[in-house]
């Protein structure tokens, strides 16, 4: 479509914008602003599953019980309670759609379910080991067949429009936002009823990460220039185990292999250390096992340790972990006969854009969902496999609550003006500030940290600012100086969070305060 003029506007096509279009479809214009092709992002790429009480064995209660303790006493009880009680009208949704998820005739409710860490139930419905590709593909078919779902596919959101901005009197509110066409170089203004982030989360402000190259924090920048409230960006979850290859570029070993059994191993001794570490051993918490990890590489000297689950036999492993199987297969490592070499690796945002149970921030227009949202669910550290049923649930949500909006008074947004800017002269400068921030932010603010780790990380992030901005100000823009611009943002946010919290607790370890303390304290960021 030429037209920029739409009812909604989602930014991001992952499982919660795609939900969320779907639900609008049939009563409202949406535009869909996806800066690759449409299932390029984290969702696609989510190998466990989705978290849901589907059989009698396990009951909701549970359900929130894993989440509130694997969430370290941060999480907001009554939004787990809230999202939790509505997996089973979820996942059906999904089936009716037409996902193929793996099916189990002996199982009460005829599909396989698998268990991951923290959960006292089998309780996660998968597609084999495949199911966020499993999940985005059904649903890419839906939307792109949709009448009223305009996509944009290779456009980059570059900042949101608000009245305020405009320098608009009356109530300020998100109007629409300006969007680069990454293919011509030019920029537009959309504008909107209501503006919808689901942009994903924030894992390439470091080294080494399970995430896609989307993952720049695009929709928690926006929103913090726009003057959205963020809470809770200390709390960056790290997966225990992503395969360690120097081709693999960050593959992740999803978590159901140690669901299955696998246990995690010295190499050079064959032995097994986590219930040195945890009573539930290779099934605690994420954070947990991450730390855990830590420890023994660094005590010991390792870049990586094993996991191993070779115990379960070829015709089980190719039969569950297909995908897995195969791509070890590629590089070397047979799954049935050789222990899996891991690391740990950035792996989801739990912080984000403050909102509702309706994916509402604080400023009028504005929604938040997925990743890219704070909504109390994840607390200290996300339970596994609970965020594919965020995006699903708050997707719905999102839905209901723009169908109660009546339309806004359109604003007038100005065309993008780049009449005082050239066209870069060394590009090179993006490439070295990229590395140098993902580099430091690993080193200081990865899984274990200090104060003195994370002052110099925000004295680099100063002088990075410093230079990205002066860039952004004499040169055209680009994807790449978007991304590297909204990544420092990000990298900054994390580490005030981090360095407000006076404690340890869940993904925030910081030696300088081991203990937890006895009051719960959401780490709330506003801009001024």
């Amino acid at each position: 479509m030429s037209s920029t003029q739409f009812d909604v506007i989602i930014i991001g096509s992952g499982l919660a914008g795609l939900t969320l279009a779907l639900h609008l479809g049939q009563h409202k214009k949406i535009a869909v602003i996806c800066k690759h092709q449409l299932i390029d992002g984290a969702s696609d790429w989510a190998q466990g599953g989705i978290a849901a009480v589907l059989d009698s064995t396990d009951s909701i209660d549970e359900h929130v019980a894993d989440t509130l303790t694997a969430g370290a006493g941060l999480c907001d009880e009554a939004t787990v309670r809230h999202i939790v009680s509505q997996g089973h009208a979820t996942v059906q949704w999904l089936i009716e759609q037409g996902v193929p998820f793996t099916r189990d005739s002996a199982s009460e409710s005829g599909y396989h379910l698998t268990k991951e860490g923290g959960h006292s139930h089998r309780r996660i419905i998968h597609a084999d080991d495949m199911t966020g590709h499993a999940v985005q593909t059904t649903l890419e078919d839906r939307v792109r067949a949709h009448p009223n779902i305009a996509l944009f596919e290779r456009h980059f959101a570059v900042d949101l429009v608000t009245r305020r901005k405009l320098g608009l009197s009356g109530e300020n509110r998100c109007v629409g936002a300006y969007i680069l066409d990454s293919v011509n170089g030019t920029v537009r203004a959309f504008t909107s009823d209501q503006v919808v982030l689901a942009s994903g989360g924030a894992g390439k402000v470091y080294l080494y990460t399970t995430n896609p190259d989307t993952a720049t924090g695009d929709g928690i920048a926006m929103a913090w220039r726009a003057g959205a409230a963020i809470a809770n960006m200390e709390f960056m979850q790290f997966h225990p185990t992503c395969l360690y290859h120097p081709y693999a570029k960050s593959f992740l070993i999803t978590e159901a292999v140690r669901g299955e059994g696998g246990v995690l191993r010295i190499p050079e001794t064959g032995e097994r250390f986590m219930l040195a570490h945890d009573e539930r051993a290779e099934l605690a918490p994420r954070d947990v096992v991450a730390r855990a990890i830590d420890f023994e590489m660094k005590k010991r000297g390792l870049d990586f340790v094993h996991l191993d689950i070779t115990h379960k036999g070829e015709d089980f492993l190719r039969a569950h972990f297909p995908n897995i199987f195969a791509q070890c297969e590629q590089f070397g490592i047979n799954i049935a006969t050789d222990p899996i070499p891991v690391v740990p690796a950035m792996h989801f945002t739990c912080g984000g854009v403050v909102t509702n149970w309706h994916g509402a921030t604080d400023i009028p227009g504005l929604y938040a969902i997925g990743e890219a949202a704070y909504t109390g669910l994840h607390g200290a550290n996300r339970l596994a496999s609970n965020s594919l049923l965020e995006c699903l649930v708050m997707g719905r949500a999102c839905a209901a609550d723009i169908m109660t909006q009546g339309k806004t008074d359109s604003a007038q947004i100005p065309p993008w003006d780049d009449s005082r800017v050239s066209d870069a002269d060394e590009e090179v400068v993006i490439a070295h500030n990229w590395d140098e921030l993902r580099r430091f932010m690993w080193n200081y603010v990865g899984i274990v940290r200090t104060t003195k780790r994370l002052e110099r990380a925000q004295h680099r992030v100063k002088l990075l600012t410093q230079e990205i901005d002066e860039y952004y100000q004499h040169f055209r823009i680009s994807t790449d100086l978007l991304e590297l611009r909204n990544l420092v943002l990000v990298a900054d946010l994390i580490i005030q969070s981090a360095l407000q919290r006076k404690e340890s607790r869940g993904l925030h370890f910081c030696r300088d305060y081991p203990e937890v303390l006895a009051k719960r304290v959401i780490t709330i960021l506003k801009s001024e």
